[in-house]
């Protein structure tokens, strides 16, 4: 049944083809000729049409056209040989020593620019870090003041002011706290001048420090620091808004009244009525002086989770000192702000989680080290607006990069503070503190300095070159 069904079908759908190439003859000579069924002609060209596609498709992908640039080139240029002959050879020839000829005169060029950039650089870096040494070395005694500074930051900083051959004033809010402080500064005076240098102990011989318990909160309190340091020095050059306290790493909400008071009013009102009370000191003075506030973390506008009121006031004082640049343009006092990045000390560990100290491991550093960096930089301080940072960019990408070195560098796994005390550290200060550092030296210069040296380098290359005889490229 089958069979006669199909016999059926193609009777039906079945006509006569006669062949183009055969003349039309008589009935007996055509050839019958049957068209398959649309049904049977779609099944049996699947096949086909799959192939076709997939070479479509291979036509399309990058291999196939690179493979066709490629031939099509050997044939263009086999053809252009055959059609002209050597002359085409030759200026293929041509072309391509011209282009070696280029590549070699550029190559030339960026190698002599950059040997040129090394020899300015360093010639600079040399010529440049004597003068900064020298110019550290006799800028003559300071008077600075500095709050919050009988502990933590403010007492290496204290410390290196001293042993610059400065005269230094100290407050805090304790009395017993300022008196010992003044007794550890001494001895470590000492001991730096029983190193120094023949040269150096005559710098020395007009630094001392004093000190007064001093609440900046209180405005009568700074209107008498202010007087002390006047009566014990005589002027004021440099003032340090350094006391700030943050209560802690915990959540907004955990925050007593009074613990929200004493942050907002230690770190933004307390140097609010210090550089008001300074300024209208050092405004009269013939020399001026200068003002540094104390950025931290959430000074840029950044979020501080878990520290929210100190990350709030820290912000302020950005603003503070952006408006305070502006009234004080035509004032011989200058503004500034230094950030320490993160110290070592009581205000950044307190409260602070296992997390935390893992972290501390690899940006933060010791409040000597930072001192040691920061205080050279402020004593020869010019103009207003300057921001003296200890955490450069050059400081975060070496942590970054020496961050498996730096594991278990302050802290070990469980926490424990490793490093050694403040008097451990203190006994071999004086003698590393008299090497002023070479990289530190460096960090002095802005990067409009650095990029002038690089255009410096880059004329002197065309220069080299020029006088060498040889075509420049593009010449």
């Amino acid at each position: 049944m089958a069979a006669a069904a199909a016999v059926v079908h193609l009777s039906v759908h079945a006509r006569l083809r006669r062949s183009p190439a055969e003349p039309p003859s008589t009935s007996s000579s055509r050839r019958p000729t049957l068209l398959r069924c649309r049904a049977f002609k779609q099944e049996a060209d699947g096949g086909g049409s799959t192939e076709t596609e997939a070479r479509k498709r291979r036509k399309k992908g990058p291999l196939y056209k690179l493979k066709a640039a490629i031939q099509g080139l050997a044939g263009s240029r086999s053809a252009a040989a055959e059609a002209y002959g050597g002359e085409y050879q030759r200026a293929v020839e041509k072309a391509e020593e011209i282009f070696f000829s280029v590549a070699t005169q550029l190559g030339k060029y960026v190698i002599t620019m950059m040997s040129s950039g090394v020899v300015l650089g360093v010639g600079f870096q040399l010529s440049g870090t004597n003068s900064v040494l020298e110019e550290h070395c006799k800028a003559g005694p300071r008077n600075v003041v500095i709050t919050g500074s009988t502990r933590g930051l403010g007492k290496a900083l204290a410390r290196e002011f001293l042993l610059s051959g400065d005269r230094v004033v100290i407050a805090s809010r304790s009395p017993e706290s300022v008196l010992q402080t003044i007794k550890e500064l001494e001895e470590n005076f000492q001991e730096g001048l029983s190193v120094a240098k023949k040269k150096e102990r005559k710098t020395l011989s007009h630094a001392k420090v004093v000190g007064t318990a001093c609440d900046v909160c209180k405005p009568e309190d700074v209107k008498k620091l202010v007087n002390f340091a006047i009566n014990e020095l005589g002027s004021i050059d440099i003032w340090i808004n350094n006391a700030g306290t943050n209560k802690g790493f915990r959540p907004l909400v955990t925050f007593s009244d009074d613990d929200i008071t004493q942050i907002v009013s230690t770190n933004l009102v307390g140097s609010l009525l210090c550089t008001r009370e300074v300024m209208n000191v050092m405004q009269y003075q013939d020399k001026g002086g200068h003002i540094f506030n104390m950025d931290g973390a959430g000074s840029g506008g950044s979020s501080t989770p878990l520290t929210a009121v100190y990350g709030s006031t820290k912000c302020g004082l950005r603003q503070f000192q952006s408006s305070l640049l502006k009234e004080s343009r035509r004032s011989k006092v200058g503004v500034h702000t230094a950030s320490p990045g993160m110290v070592l000390t009581d205000l950044l560990l307190s409260g602070s989680s296992l997390r935390n100290k893992q972290m501390f491991n690899l940006i933060c550093e010791l409040p000597e080290t930072v001192a040691r960096t920061l205080v050279p930089r402020m004593r020869v301080v010019k103009g207003s607006g300057k921001a003296i940072n200890y955490l450069t960019p050059p400081r975060i990408l070496l942590a970054l990069v020496t961050a498996w070195v730096r594991r278990g560098r302050w802290f070990d796994d469980e926490g424990r503070a490793v490093y050694a005390a403040e008097a451990d550290r203190i006994r071999n200060w004086a003698e590393s503190r008299a090497r002023f550092s070479f990289t530190d030296a460096m960090e002095m210069y802005t990067e409009n300095i650095w990029v002038s040296v690089f255009s410096l380098s880059v004329v002197c290359a065309f220069i080299i070159l020029s006088s060498s005889g040889g075509p420049l490229p593009g010449t």
